[in-house]
């Protein structure tokens, strides 16, 4: 190991029979394996294959140590911490910060990291007293982007519809918006989506 040779030339050192020497010595050999570890699990999730990988880090690896790399410069170390979160029980799911994967999914340039954070936001309960109009107003854009993939249009407009369903006014702006959306101009699934939250819409006025 490259750290060996150091050590052994610290240890040989008659600073070691400084006290305070010591401290900060026993310091400093923490943080190089700290990085190191670090350095080790940021490539374990960079060379994920696929979903067993997936599965096996989502019951070994505790959210707290996931969420730093939802931020990660490498997109692909990005992209992989998110879809590991989103195969933890949904009993974690619900404890993992809410604001900060809202902020996460509005500001990603990455259209995946996106999807997969909205996943996240999805499976979260949206309080009543607490909706973020800024997120809404994202939805009820990103619901309708042509540029953007079924997966992220369907998630926008259940959430969407999440935020807007207890307030009539905001239901009121859902349904004008869910109307310049032509199903016949959809994927299958965001038509069928379409259909199904319209006739709820309705049935909820």
């Amino acid at each position: 190991m490259v750290y060996s040779a150091a050590i052994r030339v610290h240890i040989l050192g008659p600073d070691m029979r400084n006290p305070s020497f010591l401290c900060i010595f026993a310091i400093r050999i923490q943080f190089t394996f700290l990085c190191m570890a670090d350095n080790d699990f940021s490539q374990q999730l960079h060379d994920i294959k696929g979903i067993t990988d997936v599965r096996a880090l989502a019951k070994e690896v505790p959210c707290s140590l996931l969420l730093p790399y939802l931020s990660d410069e490498d997109i692909r170390v990005a992209r992989n911490a998110a879809w590991v979160l989103t195969h933890k029980p949904i009993s974690q799911i619900l404890a993992l910060p809410h604001d900060q994967l809202i902020n996460l999914a509005m500001t990603t340039p990455d259209t995946p990291l996106r999807r997969l954070t909205l996943c996240l936001v999805e499976k979260q309960p949206i309080l009543k007293e607490e909706i973020n109009t800024g997120f809404l107003d994202f939805c009820l854009l990103h619901m309708h982007m042509p540029d953007e993939p079924p997966g992220v249009q369907a998630l926008c407009m259940k959430l969407a519809y999440s935020m807007c369903s207890p307030y009539p006014e905001l239901l009121h702006e859902f349904q004008e918006t869910l109307n310049l959306m032509q199903p016949e101009q959809h994927k299958p699934g965001v038509k069928h989506l379409i259909n199904k939250i319209k006739e709820k819409s309705q049935k909820g006025r």
